[in-house]
């Protein structure tokens, strides 16, 4: 089976030349891509000279990731396609599960287990073994709860999940466009979940593969930042109103609110000013929006059992649990 592996890239050019070639020596039977947004740096430049066999499709502005891949992936030949960041570390044979488990669920959506590229021994926060969201979108994952990381030893197997992080993972194209793609006006953060949400309410599944690994930095191209904040809280309510079942969407998004004012102010008592203003910037933006979200919204197949636990926030503030097998 061969796959498409499908990078996107927004001056990356530092990240390109460290982890571009394990890439290429690691993925036997697949086809390299490069989505370039607009770089403004010598990305494509150097692809083009050291990388000839790299597959470049060229964008004519910064899409983002999520419009990005709505757009590139078009282009891509082959049927199964790896969703991937630049600032990801594959490792030797890493395809070889991934391929298994595509064969057992072809109409799946499948994510690696994703480590700290830097501290090698413990899960990544983007993705870590697979994630799950709680009754008022909050994400977590196994192996990550908020900013506690988890050592991996092994604890974590082959699983059903309910999102797959964006940083890696494989789908069918087919499935891809059937379900809509991207959100794109998430532009970035949250598009992967909202994705997996929408493929769970139309009855496909997600599986983390623990047994093929991959290192990630983390928030190389988008630093953590206000910006960050912002796309993040808007894009969660979004994907909240687009995807709750229309019974509990009122009652479900109160709460979410409280809690995102409560958040805010522990930016504000950390002395993260900008994060602050960042939270009702997104509300607003959220607002502004809200009318054309709920005239998209598909009101017949939301299902109600999207969520592990009620509320991660007060497992882990109030009772203390840490760590996912704690839940």
């Amino acid at each position: 089976m061969k796959i498409g592996i499908v990078i996107i890239n927004w001056n990356g050019l530092d990240l390109l030349r460290k982890y571009l070639n394990e890439i290429l020596l690691n993925s036997d039977n697949s086809t390299i891509y490069i989505i370039d947004n607009n770089s403004s740096d010598e990305s494509v430049l150097y692809v083009k000279n050291n990388h000839n066999e790299v597959k470049i499709i060229s964008l004519d502005k910064n899409y983002g990731f999520a419009k990005g891949y709505n757009i590139g992936l078009k282009e891509v030949e082959e049927e199964y396609v790896c969703i991937i960041n630049n600032d990801i570390l594959v490792t030797e044979n890493w395809l070889d599960p991934i391929r298994k488990k595509i064969k057992k669920h072809p109409e799946s959506i499948i994510q690696p287990t994703i480590l700290d590229v830097n501290n090698t021994e413990y899960f990544e926060y983007a993705g870590a073994s697979g994630g799950f969201i709680d009754k008022y979108g909050y994400p977590f994952c196994r192996g990550r709860i908020f900013n506690t990381l988890e050592k991996d030893i092994g604890q974590y197997n082959d699983s059903k999940i309910f999102w797959a992080s964006g940083a890696c993972f494989f789908i069918s194209k087919k499935i891809f466009y059937k379900i809509g793609g991207f959100d794109k006006s998430f532009f970035a953060h949250m598009e992967e979940i909202d994705l997996c949400w929408r493929a769970f309410n139309q009855g496909y599944n997600s599986y983390s593969v623990t047994s093929s690994k991959v290192f990630h930095v983390g928030a190389a191209t988008i630093k953590k930042n206000s910006r960050k904040t912002y796309l993040n809280y808007r894009n969660s309510l979004i994907m909240l109103t687009k995807n709750l079942p229309l019974k509990s969407l009122l009652s479900t998004l109160f709460i979410r609110l409280i809690l995102d004012i409560i958040a805010s102010y522990k930016f504000l008592f950390q002395g993260e000013f900008s994060n602050f203003i960042s939270v009702y910037k997104a509300h607003i933006g959220y607002f502004y929006s809200l009318k054309s979200i709920l005239r998209d919204r598909n009101n017949s197949i939301n299902q109600p059992n999207y969520f592990k636990i009620n509320s991660i926030v007060f497992n882990y503030f109030i009772l203390g649990k840490k760590k996912f097998f704690q839940l």
